[in-house]
Parts: structure tokens; C-alpha cells; sequence
């Protein structure tokens, strides 16, 4: 595909806005940040000669540094993403170039679907123009086609990056450098002893958090247990001790929500805890990476002995033995049903001998503690669910789980109270449920 021109299609013109000087949010965003990078400030410069040319005035900024585009959609990046849910905090949002933006057609178009709900314009500085191009919530279809062109460029060039690096990780891998990415638990980033690029090294620290928790394990502790114990006393998990080591907040979004810091959970300590990366094994999508001989590569000393990993390995078999494999949920409200008690999803959990089971808040599966669990009947649940949702929609076909997501619908239970009299075998406590849709066309209640 030839790339597009980048000729402007028309001279910008000051953005016509309530306020003589309308409020503008820069964004900004590096994908790998480094000590000696000069990026951000180059991008910064940039946004003040747009909002210059504009005339409007820059209030914030919603910087994510070490943040991939092609990775997390502008909804999900931890500091723009707490921005776009506040839109009345400002009237436009500048960023250097289209690429700092998005890399992704499918997020250039949910952004200015954002744009035009919300009223706000969005500006993309155009270096080989000098001739900022803006979006605002009226746009031409002109603006829009070449905000699409611009960002399938920027998607091709990501893939084709992509592809590089993966080709000079592998090679990288091969030889026991270190080529980027998440660290493994108990080891850090440390430069070369030939002076050229990076190795791994065991992180002090992170080696003794390890030890305690194989300790704990032999002790008979269980893996719930030992998270919750590592939560109460502050241990950052794997993906924050990473980016403590990067010089970066931890935290961040996951399943639909922001969080200053990740928890423990059994999960977690299961996957750190059978990584060969213990025994210095280089790993790539959980498999020791192998040289021609078949050796293990090795990305530093290990942290646990061949025989002390083994042990631990039969250890954790032991323990789950009998346990059966998780399969694809066909749940009809997984990320549908939430607990009022918590915010947390509530999942589906089977009663034997029935043909029904129950929704129930697993806060404790997270290493969380809620001070009012939920649950109810899947049976009422569902009907309930569904009920609510062809009434706000004035639909009579099916109701799945995908039309459910896509629509926003949202059930929230509250916990019950014990005891009570027959009735309450006659079907679901209302008061307890609310139910919503994100549509605007839809109505809400609670």
C-alpha cells in the first residue's frame, strides 16, 4: 500500500471554544525508556508548538513512559486512561504525532468514537508539515480518512519493528543477553561483563522473598495463604518489583481497573514458583530455550538448586493432584456479574447434584479480603440478568454472553442477610441487584 500523503488538507485554524483560551491535555508516550532517551521532551516541545499555533493552553499532562501503543489501546495506558475518563477537565487532547497516539486503525477509530461522545477535539502535530492535523468533534470526513491513513502507517511500521526485535530476541536469547521485556522474579537487569548490552543477575532482594516462599511451602503452607502473607507485608509482585527496578510506579490497569499496586495471589506464586528461570534457565513462552546441543541457556546463576527445584516441583504436583483442568468459561455472566462488596467479577461455582450453581464473589482467589461477599442462584442470576436487559432494550432475541458484554451491561449484587422464611425459595431478592447499560439509548436502574 503507498504511503499517504502528509500534506494537511487544510491550515489549521484556532479551535472555537466556549473560553477565549481552551484547555488542552498533552499526552505523551515512549514505548522503552532509558536514562539517556531524549523523547519525551522532544514530544513536549512539540505539543507547545501545536498548542501554540492553536492558540490553546496547555493545563496537564498524561505522561506513560515505557508504555507500548501496539500493547494498550489509549484506554488502557495508566495515566491517559484515568484522563479520558474525565473529559470535562479539558477541551482538547495534543499529542506530537499520530504514532504517540495510537498503532492501531481499530484504536484510532475508538478514539475519535471517544472524540465525537464526549465533544473534544483531538490534535496530532505533523513534523513534516509543520501543520498540527485536528479533529474535532464535527470533523469532515476528510480529517477523518487521513487520521485512519496515518494510523495503518503507524500500525504497519509497528508490526514490521515487531518483527525485528523478535528476530534479535531470539538471537539474543541464544546467546544468553538479556534483549528486553519482563524480568524474571529473583533477577535483574546488569550490564554485560564483555561491556556490550545486557545479562541477568540475581536481584538480592527478590532472592530472599524466593527462598522464604519455597520455605513456606515446605512447611505446609498453602499458596493462598503464603499471598496473603506476602500482601500484608507489602512485597511488590513480579511485574512491580519490574518496574520499581525501570524507575517506574507500579500498578496499573488489569481486568478494567486501575490499581496503584498488584496483589499477590496463588496464580501468581504458582507460576513463579514452576518457572525453570529458578534453576537460570532462559525461558521464552514458558519453555527453557535450548542451544544446538540441546543445553539449557543459561541467563545467570541459579536461585534454587536441580535437586531443590525438583523437590519443589513433586511438592506442588502432590498438591494439586485431583485437581481438573481449567476450561473455557461458557458462564452466561463471567465479567457481567460483579460483587457491590468488593468491585471484583463474581464467578460461576457448581452445586453438585444440581442443575444449578451459584455466582459467587472469590475475592479470596485474588489475595483480597471483601467485607461483604456475595452470592445468589445462577439460576435467578441469569433470568434476572436477562429480564432487565430486554426490558431496557425492547428486545426479544437472544440474550448471550458476547451481546451482554458488548452492550455494557452490568449486574451488581449485594450480600444477603441469613435466615428468612419460605420466600426465599421463591426466587431472587431484587432489593439486593442492581442492573445498567452503558448505551446511551438504554435507561438505567438501581
Amino acid at each position: 500500500m503507498p504511503k499517504p500523503s502528509l500534506r494537511p488538507v487544510q491550515q489549521p485554524l484556532p479551535l472555537a471554544f466556549v473560553t477565549d483560551r481552551p484547555r488542552a491535555l498533552a499526552a505523551v508516550r515512549i514505548s522503552h525508556l532509558t536514562d539517556v532517551t531524549t523523547a519525551p521532551e522532544r514530544q513536549r516541545n512539540t505539543v507547545r508548538m501545536c498548542a501554540e499555533q492553536l492558540g490553546i493552553t496547555v493545563i496537564a499532562e498524561a505522561a506513560d513512559l515505557g508504555v507500548s501503543a501496539l500493547r494498550m489501546s489509549p484506554f488502557e495506558r495508566p495515566s491517559l486512561s484515568s484522563w479520558l475518563r474525565r473529559p470535562d477537565e479539558y477541551d482538547a487532547i495534543v499529542w506530537a504525532h499520530v504514532d504517540r497516539a495510537v498503532r492501531s486503525v481499530n484504536d484510532m477509530r475508538e478514539l475519535v468514537a471517544w472524540a465525537k461522545k464526549h465533544a473534544r477535539t483531538l490534535v496530532f502535530g505533523t513534523p513534516e508539515d509543520n501543520c498540527p492535523l485536528v479533529v474535532r468533534p464535527q470533523a469532515n470526513d476528510a480529517a477523518i480518512r487521513r487520521c485512519m491513513e496515518l494510523a495503518q502507517v503507524a500500525e504497519q511500521e509497528a508490526h514490521t519493528l515487531s518483527a525485528r526485535l523478535t528476530s534479535s530476541h531470539a538471537a539474543l536469547r541464544m546467546i544468553g543477553r538479556y534483549g528486553g521485556g519482563l524480568v524474571p522474579f529473583g533477577y535483574r537487569k546488569s550490564p554485560h561483563p564483555s561491556g556490550v548490552g545486557w545479562c541477568l543477575t540475581p536481584d538480592p532482594d527478590a532472592v530472599a522473598i524466593v527462598r522464604e516462599i519455597v520455605d513456606d511451602v515446605r512447611s505446609g503452607l498453602s499458596l493462598i495463604a503464603v499471598a496473603g502473607r506476602l500482601n500484608d507485608a507489602d512485597v511488590p509482585v513480579p511485574r512491580d518489583r519490574h518496574a520499581l527496578l525501570q524507575g517506574r510506579p507500579m500498578g496499573g490497569r488489569r481486568h478494567g481497573r486501575d490499581f496503584d499496586r498488584f496483589r499477590w495471589t496463588s496464580g501468581t506464586l504458582s507460576k513463579v514458583l514452576r518457572s525453570p528461570s529458578l534453576k537460570g534457565h532462559r525461558i521464552h513462552k514458558g519453555q527453557t530455550v535450548r542451544d544446538a546441543s540441546g543445553t539449557p541457556v543459561l541467563i545467570g546463576p541459579p536461585l534454587l538448586t536441580e535437586e531443590e527445584f525438583d523437590s519443589l516441583q513433586e511438592l506442588l504436583r502432590a498438591r494439586s493432584n485431583g485437581s481438573r483442568p481449567r476450561s473455557r468459561t461458557t458462564a452466561l455472566l463471567t465479567a457481567v456479574a460483579y460483587c457491590s462488596g468488593c468491585g471484583g467479577r463474581m464467578y460461576f461455582a457448581a452445586r453438585k447434584g444440581y442443575s444449578y450453581g451459584d455466582y459467587v464473589c472469590r475475592a479470596t482467589a485474588r489475595a483480597e479480603k471483601c467485607l461483604a461477599p456475595a452470592a445468589m442462584r445462577s439460576d435467578w442470576l441469569e433470568a434476572y440478568t436477562v429480564a432487565r436487559y430486554r426490558e431496557l432494550t425492547a428486545t426479544g432475541s437472544p440474550v448471550s454472553r458476547q451481546v451482554l458484554l458488548d452492550s455494557g451491561a452490568r449486574v451488581t449484587v449485594s450480600k444477603g442477610h441469613r435466615g428468612g422464611n419460605s420466600t426465599r425459595l421463591a426466587g431472587p431478592d431484587t432489593s439486593r441487584l442492581s442492573f445498567t447499560l452503558t448505551e446511551k439509548s438504554a435507561r438505567s436502574d438501581s
